[in-house]
């Protein structure tokens, strides 16, 4: 068995705040008995005001909140997914939505940039354009070694495309992360139907942590972080609250799931679709 932690944070405008906020979850983390931590989308920060924001972007190398968590990692002796980041590093001086892991010893093992942007319009008069300020990621990551066995990268809406979950799965993941900053009537509509579907669809483990309460931005998150076993069976499910919570993961039960179900075996490559007209 191997124990994990889940991070349900309310990060806010301050980095720095932020920062300490993260390094403070990992000691508990530790202290707790997980192997590794998982954080939310957007754990260094989260603002609506693109201005107020743009004081705070940085590089990779240059990013505080990233070398906070590596030095926690490394005096903590946990792994940690970092949600993601905003960073620099675009195209078109875009930014990226990039997760990282880090290893017990505070090295860099992987990134991910988001590869799926949310752009719409809501009849809320809402209107979400991911693209305007980040630039699309160019492949998908499957980390090998962690302590939950190969880890397939996602985040946030990338959740709503089973076929990056496929591959992440014929690429041999057996847990994939999910890092989220849903909003309340998407989350309360979607949030746990979709990630119980991804697991059971690959037959593999789902670790989602997500921001949770209402933030200094003024927007809204769902919470309900989450752990679903390739069976689609909770190992846990936290509140709407900021917090953090546990959960045990057994990879033998992937094997198990997939002897019973083995859809991933049966897959096969999608004819093209014959289109009849009406008549």
């Amino acid at each position: 068995m191997t124990r994990i932690a889940l991070l349900q944070a309310q990060t806010g405008i301050d980095p720095t705040r932020n920062a300490a906020d993260l390094a403070r979850a990992v000691r508990q983390a530790s202290a707790g008995g997980a192997a590794m931590l998982f954080t939310p989308e957007m754990s260094g920060l989260l603002d609506r005001d693109r201005e107020r924001a743009a004081r705070h972007w940085r590089s990779t190398d240059e990013d505080p909140v990233l070398a906070a968590v590596r030095e926690a990692a490394a005096r903590e002796g946990i792994w940690i997914h970092l949600g993601s980041l905003a960073v620099l590093g675009g195209s078109e001086g875009r930014l990226v939505n990039r997760s990282f892991v880090i290893d017990a010893a505070g090295a860099l093992r992987a990134s991910y940039d988001k590869l799926h942007l949310f752009d719409v319009d809501l009849p809320t008069g809402e209107s979400w354009r991911e693209s305007a300020s980040y630039a699309p990621g160019a492949g998908a990551v499957v980390v090998e070694g962690t302590p939950v066995g190969r880890l397939g990268l996602t985040i946030c809406y990338d959740l709503r495309f089973p076929a990056l979950f496929a591959a992440l799965a014929e690429a041999g993941a057996d847990t994939i992360a999910v890092p989220a900053a849903f909003t309340v009537p998407t989350g309360q509509a979607h949030w746990q139907v979709l990630l119980r579907a991804r697991a059971i669809e690959a037959g593999l483990f789902v670790v989602a942590a997500a921001q949770a309460g209402r933030h200094e931005d003024g927007r809204e998150t769902y919470g309900h972080s989450l752990v679903a076993d390739p069976w689609g069976e909770l190992r846990l499910e936290m509140d709407g609250a900021p917090g953090l919570g546990f959960a045990e993961l057994d990879l033998s039960r992937i094997a198990e799931v997939r002897s019973r179900v083995p859809a991933l075996l049966h897959r096969r490559p999608v004819p093209p679709v014959e289109r009849v007209p009406a008549r």
